[in-house]
Parts: structure tokens; sequence; C-alpha cells
């Protein structure tokens, strides 16, 4: 039985981490990726089989479930940020912009400025875990609607005036959005279990963020370029390769290994394929 799969990963035979840092760019959508919360610095990795199944755990998917159920809050939870939050905010994001334009990520700046508040925010919370992920998804929801629209050529004043409105919507909601979500992180946890294995079970596999579970849906390849625009990509691998019994045979220097009935072994099948390498060094 022949069978072929393909991914993008970085080489490492256990798991198949894409390392991002900041980009220059302004952040598309994360829709793919179920806008899930990620910022700067995030390790992603694509699991296949076995492995993979045993990252399918309650744990794993807050991030997801906190997307989810900020979606589900949206309509209750709508006001708007303040104008001395954004033009305190806009004063701060310019002077640092103004240092290096090109480098400037409007989503980015937006998170980092709102998520700095989730910890503090969260400190009392009974569930501290559920109460961060709810606020810091409420962050990556609103910046990126208001960022995904500010072209990368937009100047300073209006990247930062995206960033500042996004960063200070999401604060003004995230009250109501942690006490609205907090009732349904145990049904959406339990629904998420089985569309993990399901994921796992795929040839593709299933990626992981810090891990934590991403609910790509069929878009892996959609997330995954969404995620390589909002965070410039250090080190990864891309490439397919085929199984024919118990061979594999990819193109590129690397291979891979597979079980006898030519399916991916496990973890052994998330080293490189076409291995493809490259780090971005900011100028």
């Amino acid at each position: 039985m022949r069978r072929t799969f393909s991914f993008i990963l970085a080489p490492l035979a256990f798991a198949a981490p894409l390392l991002f840092a900041s980009a220059a760019t302004a952040a598309p959508s994360l829709a793919p990726c179920g806008e899930i919360f990620v910022q700067g610095g995030a390790e992603c990795e694509i699991y296949v089989g076995p492995v993979c199944e045993g990252m399918c755990k309650p744990v794993s998917f807050t991030a997801a479930c906190a997307a989810e159920l900020r979606a589900e809050c949206a309509g209750q939870c709508n006001a708007s940020g303040s104008v001395e939050c954004v033009g305190g905010c806009e004063a701060d994001c310019q002077a640092q912009c103004e240092v290096d334009p090109g480098e400037f990520n409007c989503h980015l700046e937006c998170q980092a400025d709102c998520a700095a508040n989730c910890d503090g925010r969260c400190t009392a919370a009974a569930n501290h875990g559920e109460c961060k992920a709810s606020c810091e998804a409420t962050c990556s929801a609103d910046c990126d609607g208001e960022c995904k629209v500010t072209p990368p050529q937009a100047d300073c004043e209006a990247k930062c005036q995206a960033a500042c409105t996004g960063s200070c919507d999401a604060q003004a909601n995230i009250d109501c959005q942690v006490d609205c979500q907090a009732g349904g992180y145990v049904d959406c946890r339990a629904d998420y279990e089985g569309g993990c294995e399901l994921h796992c079970q795929r040839p593709e596999g299933a990626l992981f963020c810090d891990g934590q579970f991403v609910d790509v849906g069929n878009q892996l390849e959609a997330c995954v370029d969404a995620l390589k625009a909002v965070l410039e990509v250090e080190v990864y691998a891309e490439g397919s390769a085929e199984c024919v019994g118990n061979t594999c045979h990819a193109e590129g220097e690397v291979g891979c290994s597979c079980d006898a009935d030519g399916a991916p072994g496990g973890a052994l099948a998330l080293v490189g394929l076409g291995l493809l390498a490259r780090r971005r060094r900011r100028s």
C-alpha cells in the first residue's frame, strides 16, 4: 500500500518545531488557526500517530477553547476602549515604531500591550490558567481584527492607531469575557479531545503551539502560512515523502521511518523532509 504525506516542520526526530520570532509585516487573519493566541517566540510543532494522540490532553485545549468561547461571548462583550487608553498607548507605540518602522509589527505590538495585563487581572482567579487564556484570546481576536486591515507599508501613526485600538477594545471586554467563558471550558475540552485524536490519525498530523492544540480544521497549510506571516520563521523545513511497505523515500537528504503497513511511524515520521532551514536577522 502506498501512502503519501507532507508537512512543514523542523529537522528533529521527536517533534517538529517551527521556531518563530517577531516579523516586519502586518499580520493577516489567524482565522485558519482558530484565532488561537500566538505570540513572538512561540514554538509550533506537528505531531502524528501515537505520540500525537498522547498530546491530546484536556490541558492542551485551553487556548483553543478560549478562542472558541471568546467568539461565542462576543455578542454580550462588545464594549469599546476609552479615548484615554488609545491616546496614551499611541504615544508609547509611535516612539517604539519610529526606532525601526520596517521591523514594527502591528499584531505583535497590540498583543503585547494588551496581554501584559492578563497575569495581573487573573492573579486572584480561581482558575488562573483559564482566566489568562480567556484574556489572551480576547487580546488576540481584537488585535487581529484591527491589524489585519493595516497594510505593511502603512506609517507608524496608522500602525499604532490600529494596534492601540485593538488593545484598548480588548481590555474593555476582558472582565466580561473571562466571566462569560468560565462555564464553558469543561464541555469545550471534551469536544476537542475527539477532534484532536482524529487530526493525529491523519497523515498530515496535528499542530500544537507551545503545547496547545491548534484547531486548524482542514486548513493546516493555511494556518502555517498565517503563522509564518505573523511571526518571522527562524527555522523551518518542508517537503514530502512516499512510503511503500516499510520503506520511505523523500526529496532532499533527510529520510523518514514508517511502520510495517506504510503509515508514518509515530514520532519517527517527524524528521524533516526536503530540509529547508534559514534564519532571518534584523538589519
